[in-house]
């Protein structure tokens, strides 16, 4: 059963800086990718970005720059750094790992981010 466990959401100004963390419940060379997305009240789901098992990293556009993904293969943890932080950030960040070969997805239960003044 893979678990994954976000922390690190919170109450951030603009201009501000989080980062969040996923501990999963075990190697992260298990999966064949991870990343976070994010789902603002009244909106889809969007992927933030992502790092697959060889390390290739995508981000949306809208946070290019300003969002760092990586992990910690030791501790089993995926972190997303985030500066700069702008009201349209807000949101309930998951994580999110798959195997390709699979077809599985494993969800995290979400942290929740807030930029306001």
């Amino acid at each position: 059963q893979v678990q994954l466990v976000e922390s690190g959401g919170g109450l951030v100004q603009p201009g501000g800086s989080l980062r969040l963390s996923c501990a999963a419940s075990g190697s992260l060379f298990t999966f064949s990718a991870m990343g976070w997305y994010r789902q603002a009240p009244g909106k889809e789901r969007e992927r933030v970005a992502r790092i697959t098992r060889d390390s290739m990293l995508n981000y949306a556009d809208s946070v290019k720059g300003r969002f760092t993904i990586s992990r910690d293969n030791a501790k089993n943890t995926l972190y997303l750094q985030m500066n700069s932080l702008k009201p349209e950030d807000t949101a309930v960040y998951y994580c999110h790992a798959e195997h390709w070969s699979e077809g599985s997805h494993y969800w995290g239960q979400g942290t929740q981010v807030t930029v306001s003044s």
